[in-house]
């Protein structure tokens, strides 16, 4: 496995985001124009309802599951980096933030009303094994929310090869854990495309499977209903 294929070990991918975050906020705001704040916003908006119990799985950070706060949560995050829930727990006592393996959560089945991943399911070593597992918390009719970078087609596609593949990369080499900064173009490249994610959700568990494209194509917002 490799940063160039966008296939790590789990302990290298730990260790990467560990190195990382102290910069991973800063680099989202910067690549995305700081319009990812607009799209997790939208992401809760799309599935949390007032009262929820809401997990929010790949936590990173924590600004989807502080959104999904707001839209009325009341929210767990769950991440295996010890660092980026460092800084998760430095912007909010109202989330329950928990270091773990979103591939075997430390929950029951049927725990949570809805579940929002943003950014991290092209993270995990098995995307259907996590997507079973999502589906494994959730009550039937919970909602789910998946947003993600995805692979746009037209006239955007030259210029994201050239922000992704090359100033990306070139950026992560001025920052610490520059390395995640080639693993993140990869680790796209390999990611299912929006119409191929769709169908593993229905595959693992999901009905009603939908999705949104913002920036022109760049990030796909996928909702679906537990079965």
């Amino acid at each position: 496995m490799t940063v160039e294929t966008g296939r790590l070990a789990p302990d290298a991918v730990r260790t990467m985001f560990d190195r990382i975050a102290p910069v991973y906020d800063a680099m989202n705001r910067t690549m995305t124009a700081g319009l990812d704040r607009r799209w997790r916003a939208e992401t809760a908006r799309a599935v949390v309802s007032p009262g929820d119990r809401v997990l929010d799985a790949c936590c990173g950070t924590g600004d989807l599951a502080i959104a999904a706060q707001r839209a009325g949560g009341r929210v767990t995050g769950v991440d295996f980096s010890q660092r980026m829930l460092e800084r998760a727990r430095a912007k909010s006592d109202a989330v329950e933030w928990i270091e773990g393996d979103v591939l075997a959560m430390p929950f029951a089945e049927a725990s949570f009303d809805a579940a929002t991943v943003g950014f991290g399911a092209r993270n995990l070593d098995d995307l259907e094994g996590g997507l079973r597992e999502l589906r494994r918390v959730l009550k039937p009719g919970a909602r789910v929310g998946i947003l993600e970078i995805t692979r746009p087609h037209g006239v955007l596609r030259p210029f994201y090869k050239l922000w992704f593949d090359g100033l990306v990369p070139l950026a992560g080499k001025l920052l610490p854990g520059g390395c995640a900064y080639t693993y993140l173009p990869a680790s796209v490249r390999r990611f299912p495309e929006a119409k191929e994610l769709s169908e593993l959700m229905q595959a693992a568990g999901f009905e009603q499977v939908r999705y949104r494209l913002f920036a022109g194509g760049i990030v796909a917002l996928h909702t679906g209903t537990a079965r």
